[in-house]
């Protein structure tokens, strides 16, 4: 695919909206001709923090039932795993079958592992469900994302993605609250059926105003080696984090990334690529862009597999009150969001996008104090941090990569971000059961074992949180840098 020429190592200039007299309002998305349209994309996008939210509250109480503690992290990362190949291949898919048919297909795959994992008798079987799961999701999420630029004016684009980021984090606050009422009302097995509304609505939706075939690019075949190198290098992060040694846990976290730099170098000479040009250069705003995508819901999910957990098991709270005070981040991600989209400044705009992940590094560094020492305040506190990281960055930062993207890549990069999150997720689960597991979660500790061990694992995920604030400020630099050269050169 030929990239248009630049005078930088910016694939292309970054757009400025704020000097744009014909940018699009708020108000805007809520008009009879945006409504609906608007409406199921945030669903599309809202399952995943739903189902995610939703399973991570309801899974103590469904292995206190079933057995399986050591699963516990299996649950997530396969998911993820799942979420991500399926992710990956989201655009050709679209481009071969069409976006309604590729949507409806992954919708009822959904709703299969929804019912799989509900009516499950074994952990082994709630994990099938949780594959199925993942790989319906993968595919209407990043389908989602890539409809957004094609079903909406360019004007418009900034203030969807912004939408995105609030009503995720809005689900993410309702699905641990409700998964929590659920669970101690009637049974974990509800939270997991809760799903079922969700999607049909979904699927009503898709078919009625998804248009039968949006892209041209149909008769693609599937990257099936490249996917497969994905799927092994996950799958091998789950297992090093249940190895019966450091040595062998070791050599999977190597081979998984192997199997990625290979998947990636790859992609890069393939003819039909699954990444936008330049993804990953540490010397382009997309490259490094990409890795704060990537690298903040690393450090994150170490909360997402055991805040709720730890939240029981420390300070013996239940399923509705955990799930309360693990769904905080998700509030002040929804408020910061907000504010952040609010702001008529670009400089303030592109100064939010490197304090986000600083934010990070604060508050997983205040979520590991508090499981050292048992302060629930200042939990609350790190829970805060981390949400305002989030609502100051995601939004603000997707709205960049797609201005910095040729407009023939912006569908990959599109489709890329919530698959990228998705395997940030992932490989921070596996990283996270691996530490923990190897601390000795799983092995049946009283109180204060299961403290050292859950410390252990949230002490990985503060130097895990450092690099993405690294890439982001290196990533406006460059936006900067860019920005002074075209001034010089005009």
């Amino acid at each position: 695919m030929p990239m248009p020429k630049a005078t930088s190592a910016e694939p292309s200039a970054p757009l400025d909206m704020a000097q744009n007299p014909t940018s699009g309002r708020w108000a805007e998305l809520l008009t009879p001709r945006y409504l609906v349209t608007t409406v199921m994309l945030c669903i599309g996008v809202a399952l995943y923090a739903f189902n995610g939210f939703l399973v991570t509250t309801a899974l103590p109480t469904a292995v206190a039932e079933l057995g399986g503690e050591a699963l516990l992290s299996w649950s997530l990362t396969l998911f993820l795993a799942a979420s991500i190949v399926a992710g990956a291949s989201a655009a050709l898919l679209k481009a071969r079958f069409g976006a309604r048919l590729s949507l409806i297909g992954a919708a009822l795959v959904f709703l299969a592992g929804t019912l799989l994992a509900a009516s499950a008798t074994s952990m082994e079987t709630i994990l099938v469900g949780r594959v199925l799961q993942g790989l319906g999701e993968g595919v209407v999420a990043a389908i989602c994302y890539a409809l957004i630029p094609e079903m909406f004016p360019s004007r418009l684009v900034p203030k969807v993605f912004g939408a995105e980021a609030s009503v995720w984090a809005l689900a993410a606050f309702g699905g641990p609250v409700l998964a929590g009422y659920l669970t101690e009302t009637i049974s974990w097995r509800a939270a997991f059926l809760i799903n079922i509304p969700i999607i049909a609505v979904f699927m009503l939706l898709a078919i009625t105003i998804v248009p039968r075939t949006i892209s041209t690019g149909g008769g693609l075949a599937l990257p099936g080696l490249r996917l497969a190198l994905l799927c092994c290098g996950f799958v091998a992060v789950l297992f090093a984090g249940l190895a019966p040694s450091v040595l062998i846990s070791a050599a999977l976290v190597a081979f998984c990334a192997v199997m990625l730099v290979v998947f990636i170098r790859l992609d890069r000479r393939a003819k039909s690529r699954i990444l936008p040009a330049g993804a990953f250069s540490l010397r382009s705003t997309l490259g490094l862009g990409l890795w704060v995508i990537l690298l903040m819901p690393l450090a994150q999910s170490t909360s997402g597999v055991y805040l709720v957990y730890s939240l029981q098991h420390l300070w013996g709270f239940g399923p509705t009150h955990a799930g309360a005070l693990g769904a905080l981040m998700a509030i002040f991600w929804s408020l910061s969001a907000i504010a952040i989209a609010n702001l008529k400044s670009q400089a303030l705009q592109r100064r939010a996008i490197w304090l986000g992940p600083l934010l990070q590094v604060l508050g997983m560094a205040c979520l590991f104090s508090a499981i050292a020492s048992g302060i629930l305040a200042v939990l609350v506190l790190g829970q805060v941090l981390i949400g305002c990281a989030f609502g100051l960055t995601w939004g603000t930062l997707s709205q960049l990569l797609m201005d910095v993207t040729p407009a023939n890549e912006r569908d990959k990069t599109s489709a890329l971000l919530p698959t990228l999150q998705s395997a940030g997720y992932a490989l921070g689960a596996g990283l996270a059961g691996l530490a923990a597991n190897g601390a000795g979660l799983a092995a049946g500790l009283p109180v204060d074992g299961l403290r050292v061990a859950l410390a252990v694992a949230f002490f990985i995920a503060v130097l895990w949180s450092a690099p993405g604030f690294l890439a982001a400020r290196r990533a406006v630099a460059l936006v900067h840098s860019a920005a002074i050269d075209r001034t010089r050169a005009e």
